[in-house]
């Protein structure tokens, strides 16, 4: 299969703000028409880096490369190509959402008001609303129909569904998907699994400062490895389960409760096997981007992100 053109590469990347603040040797590529997560707490990095990106900010170390321009020395060419959500809303001095929008259509040439009407209607914005006294969740929205009406080749997001309600939150992750189908390369940073797991080709985890982690998805999904959490209704049957050669990822004496990690092809033989004991209960623990993150932090010895 041929490899797909890398539209975003990031290379030893490190900006040093002292004091173990900042971020160090960030290396990843975003490939044309993948829509790559970055995930973190605060300040463990994600804006710092994507506002190196954008090229707002010049690093002490590495490089960024878009479209392969340099970000820092050809940001302006860059911006052609990049439709960008950022992480802390700012608007100009305008009075309504309706002039912003349409400044913003007039910078970009835009004659066709038809998918901003879309965006418009989805995400249930009143655009005449007052600009500076907009609820977090109203700019929000109106920083989405901004970047989305632009419809560019690349979609920066920094933390877009901040101050979103569920209900909106849903409404854009569906757009995202959308803008994916599009051929859209998109990078987006959160602090929430399940919407990057929802919307992702790939994920990074940043700790720190540093990528701990980059997921694939798909791989994550379609696992040839299960979890299952069995409880034995007496210590001795617990007890006696534990002598068997299965893996046990976890172990609760409290509650005679193991948790077993098992490749999908040894299934009907652990089923099999535990006809021999008092069973309680059985099930399936699922694995999703969360706990493989988390796996990951617990055996770097980091902590929870």
């Amino acid at each position: 299969m041929e490899e797909k053109e890398e539209v975003i590469k990031v290379e030893d990347l490190t900006k040093d703000y002292g004091n173990g603040h900042g971020i160090f040797d960030i290396t990843f590529s975003v490939k044309k028409h993948e829509t790559f997560g970055f995930v973190g707490t605060n300040g463990s990095g994600k804006t710092t880096t994507i506002r190196h990106i954008m090229g707002f900010i010049k690093a002490q170390k590495g490089n960024v490369q878009v479209l392969g321009m340099d970000a820092w020395k050809d940001s302006c060419e860059i911006k052609k190509y990049v439709s960008y959500i950022p992480g802390e809303i700012a608007f100009p001095d305008l009075y309504t959402g309706t002039a912003f929008l349409k400044a913003q259509a007039e910078l970009l040439k835009l004659k066709d008001w038809t998918y901003a009407n879309t965006l418009i209607e989805r995400l249930q914005l009143d655009p005449s609303a007052n600009l500076k006294r907009m609820s977090k969740g109203m700019k929000q929205k109106t920083a989405i129909v901004a970047a989305l009406m632009a419809d560019k080749d690349i979609l920066i997001m920094d933390e877009p569904t901040t101050g979103l309600d569920p209900l909106m939150r849903e409404t854009f992750l569906e757009l995202v998907k959308e803008e994916k189908q599009k051929g859209k390369t998109i990078l987006m940073s959160s602090q929430m699994f399940d919407e990057l797991e929802a919307t992702c080709d790939r994920v990074a985890l940043i700790f720190d400062g540093r990528i701990i982690d980059i997921a694939d998805i798909n791989a994550l999904k379609n696992s040839h490895v299960k979890a299952y959490k069995v409880e034995f209704k007496n210590k001795e049957d617990y007890q006696n389960f534990k002598r068997t050669k299965y893996k046990i990822i976890r172990d609760q004496e409290k509650y005679f409760q193991v948790t077993v990690q098992i490749e999908d092809k040894d299934i009907n033989k652990l089923f099999k096997s535990l006809t021999k004991y008092d069973v309680k209960f059985i099930a399936e623990v699922k694995f999703n981007l969360e706990k493989h993150f988390k796996d990951v932090l617990a055996k770097k010895g980091g902590e929870n992100v």
